[in-house]
């Protein structure tokens, strides 16, 4: 009777041990997956960010609406770089102002970030084919029209099995529901909202 009362009591605390390791790993793991997915979703959002500014020193100020012209824009767009040659604030010598346009390839500043352009729509971690959200539009802001871009994914596609919201009480900023994005439907803003 002894013997079985400590194989009980060895399995106890062998399930409390293993309750207890599970308990301190869960956590651990969530925090170490949330930070290594929030931050490949951010580098690509970051990436996404300079192409679309790319595309609007081609486009003359408007943002791509989808990804395709995104990408063409910057494989075969060109970027105009305006020289003056003289001052165009003297009055006096408004005939002396010369303007002279020289032009760069696009592809050069993507390449020069070191864009990868074939996989720029597709959220990381994220099912295969999983792409950013992209909105891109004018409107008008204070009187003015101007050019608004939003791209950015819900934050459950890329977590996986952590979009559970029961993780939540691991991290109380955590939101499996919420939108991480850059820019504004609303206002001439690129910021990103992990910024």
């Amino acid at each position: 009777m002894r013997l079985v009362i400590n194989i009980a009591l060895v399995a106890l605390i062998g399930l409390f041990i293993w309750l207890l390791i599970s308990g301190i790993r869960e956590p651990i793991l969530f925090n170490s997956e949330l930070k290594k997915r929030e931050t490949a979703v951010t580098d690509r959002l970051k990436e996404i960010r300079s192409a679309q500014k790319i595309y609007s020193d081609v486009m003359g100020g408007s943002y791509a609406q989808n990804f395709d012209t995104l990408v063409h824009v910057l494989r075969t767009g060109r970027i105009p770089t305006v020289k003056v040659i003289g001052d165009p604030d003297d009055p006096t010598n408004l005939e002396g102002v010369t303007y002279d346009t020289t032009w760069r390839q696009a592809i050069e500043d993507a390449n020069a970030l070191s864009l990868n352009l074939d996989s720029l729509q597709f959220v990381p971690y994220a099912d295969k084919g999983t792409v950013f959200e992209i909105y891109a539009d004018t409107i008008t802001y204070q009187s003015t029209m101007v050019n608004v871009v939003e791209v950015g994914v819900n934050r459950a596609k890329y977590m996986g099995k952590f979009a559970d919201p029961k993780y939540k009480r691991y991290d109380d900023g955590y939101d499996p529901t919420a939108f991480i994005k850059f820019g504004n439907k609303n206002a001439p803003n690129t910021t990103g909202n992990w910024e």
